[in-house]
């Protein structure tokens, strides 16, 4: 039995790598019964494969016609897809939006790629480094000597398959309400740019320098950056409000008055290395001890395995155990209509007859395609 707010709601998504499965397992999570169309063969279904946790899989040959006109049929009974191709690509299967919206114009045809579906880099490879560099988010983002690329977040996870399922599903209510579907064109590059305004804006106002780490939120600021401990380990300090920045000083037994000119720009390589001298003196746990939890704005950094038994973590359940794999639970939290992990990670093929019985087709039509070498 799925359960959340997206019970109800069914997505086709042709299999990918990266944001495309991505929002498949967040809107799996919510509840949508997603169907990944996959290619016929091995491999898949461990449990590490988390991004694919929550879907059904249907092993279908696009070389085949009958698995073409399959995925066809799938469309037509969905609200929604999601395809991570180059632009033409679903165009040369015969699985392109005027051909799906033609049969369901309702439907909501959602289209992930780096660099969108026009412009002059539309056909070139690219990975989500490449996809942020040219959005001014990687060049803000690093050491004073080089830009350095902050894991595949910004562009292939928030720049792309956050703003996938956010366009996906403004789209179906947009459908719902007025019976039209729509083509979404998805570049992780736009969704990076977007997800720049705040920082455009600052620049707008005087207030962003381009060299890095000489801004309060690129690690420019003394109370704004990461300190290592004793014991070789760091911590994060974040205090930018006045109160939060007397209270740091406080923690930290800082009477020195240079600390006074806290937003005095000059000033902050200095104060910088001073507040790092006073932080190598304890180890990362003690500093937790006399700051954690308080308004000092602070969090330990923690490494992949200590993130899951942080107490904070821990009371709320934000990671979760499923089949030995330790993972992110669902998120966001739902009062009345909670999420959960519907299913594990499935292999290629493992739900043929289930999945296409329950989206419509016959026992013949599915005995069809597999005598005709379509369905695995």
């Amino acid at each position: 039995m799925r359960q959340g707010p997206l019970t109800g709601l069914k997505i086709v998504e042709f299999a990918g790598i990266g944001p495309g499965p991505f929002c498949g397992m967040l809107l799996s999570d919510l509840g949508a019964d997603v169907v990944r169309i996959d290619r016929k063969g091995q491999g898949r279904g461990a449990p590490s494969d988390i991004t694919s946790r929550g879907r059904r899989s249907v092993a279908l040959d696009l070389k085949k016609p009958e698995a073409v006109e399959a995925c066809l049929k799938l469309m037509d009974a969905a609200d929604a897809i999601i395809e991570g191709f180059r632009p033409g690509v679903m165009e040369r299967l015969g699985l392109g939006p005027e051909v799906a919206l033609k049969r369901n114009p309702k439907l909501v045809f959602g289209r992930m790629t780096g660099w969108g579906q026009t412009g002059p880099y539309a056909q070139a490879a690219g990975h989500d480094m490449n996809y942020i560099a040219i959005t001014g988010a990687l060049h803000a983002i690093g050491t004073d000597d080089k830009p350095v690329p902050p894991l595949n977040l910004v562009g292939d996870f928030g720049g792309g398959a956050l703003y996938l399922a956010f366009g996906l599903l403004a789209g179906v209510i947009q459908a719902r309400e007025t019976g039209n579907g729509q083509v979404i064109d998805c570049a992780m590059s736009d969704g990076a740019a977007s997800l720049m305004a705040m920082f455009y804006g600052f620049k707008a106002a005087g207030m962003w320098k381009e060299q890095r780490r000489s801004n309060m939120l690129d690690g420019g600021a003394h109370f704004y950056d990461t300190y290592q401990c004793r014991d070789g380990k760091w911590v994060s300090i974040g205090s930018i409000e006045p109160q939060f920045y007397a209270l740091l000083l406080e923690k930290t037994g800082i009477d020195d008055p240079e600390f006074q000119k806290q937003h005095d720009r000059s000033a902050w390589p200095g104060l910088r290395e001073k507040l790092a001298d006073v932080i190598a003196q304890k180890t990362r746990d003690e500093w937790t001890e006399i700051m954690g939890g308080t308004d000092v704005c602070f969090a330990p950094v923690l490494d992949l395995d200590e993130a899951p038994k942080h107490p904070h973590n821990a009371a709320r359940e934000t990671f979760v155990n499923l089949d030995g794999v330790v993972q992110p639970a669902p998120a966001p939290r739902f009062s009345a209509t909670p999420g959960k992990i519907q299913g594990p990670p499935p292999a290629i093929g493992a739900h043929d007859r289930e999945a296409l019985s329950d989206w419509g087709f016959s026992d013949g039509e599915i005995s069809a395609l597999q005598s005709a070498g379509a369905l695995a």
